[in-house]
Order: structure tokens, then C-alpha cells, then sequence
């Protein structure tokens, strides 16, 4: 005789499938955090570096040289701005995950494939 299993008991299965979970991670990072005010932060023009690690580029202000590597690129309000906008999508993100219908239907769609396959695989390290 099969076992049918809740919508619940699916979704907590389905969770413990580490692809899931990448994928998942992947999703919460591209909805809470790239589609933000970052985009419009990171918009612009990028400086080049014939060295290759910033050392010989500078930004020049009133008070004098500061060098790449130095030089904060976010100022305060932004990084505030961006955080309250972080904090809200992930707010969202978050109630259509333990919404029982919407979580469930996303959870289903990341257990049939990856939303963002370009992206890096996920992993347990810190840093790249």
C-alpha cells in the first residue's frame, strides 16, 4: 500500500536534499539581496587596473589621494539604504517560503531545476 505523504511532510523531505537547499540558497541571494538598490549602487563606471589587484589605482578627492584598495565604496546612507531594502525582501522572501502554498510551490519548482544555473554552486566555505 503507498504512503501518501502532506504537503507539509514533502516539503520538509524535499529540504534535505542538498540540491535543494543550493538552489534555494541560490534563489534567497538573487530575491533578498542582487535585486535590490545594489544594483543601482554597483551602476557606473568600474575602474581598470593594469596591475591587476587595484594597487596602482587611486581616486582623488579635495583632501587628498586615496588609494583603491582604501577606499570605502559604499558611504553610510547607502549602506543603510541597502540594508533596510535587504532586510525587507528577505521579510518577503520568507513569508512566501513558509507561506503552505506558495513555499510549497516554490520548494516543488527548485526540486525540478535550478532557477539560476550560472550561478556558482553554493558551498560551505566563507569566502569565493
Amino acid at each position: 500500500m503507498p504512503i501518501f505523504l502532506s504537503t507539509k511532510q514533502q516539503r520538509s523531505s524535499t529540504l534535505t536534499n542538498p540540491e535543494v537547499l543550493k538552489r534555494l540558497a541560490k534563489y534567497l541571494a538573487q530575491q533578498c539581496f542582487r535585486n535590490t538598490i545594489l544594483e543601482d549602487l554597483h551602476a557606473g563606471i568600474t575602474p581598470d587596473s593594469q596591475i591587476g589587484d587595484y594597487t596602482d589605482v587611486v581616486v582623488r578627492s579635495p583632501y587628498g589621494e586615496i588609494p583603491w584598495p582604501n577606499l570605502s565604496r559604499l558611504n553610510d546612507e547607502e549602506m543603510k539604504a541597502l540594508m533596510i531594502d535587504v532586510v525587507n525582501k528577505t521579510y518577503h522572501a520568507l513569508i512566501v517560503l513558509f507561506d503552505d502554498r506558495l513555499g510549497g510551490e516554490l520548494i516543488k519548482i527548485l526540486a525540478q531545476r535550478d532557477l539560476l544555473p550560472r550561478w556558482n554552486e553554493p558551498s560551505l566555505t566563507t569566502r569565493g
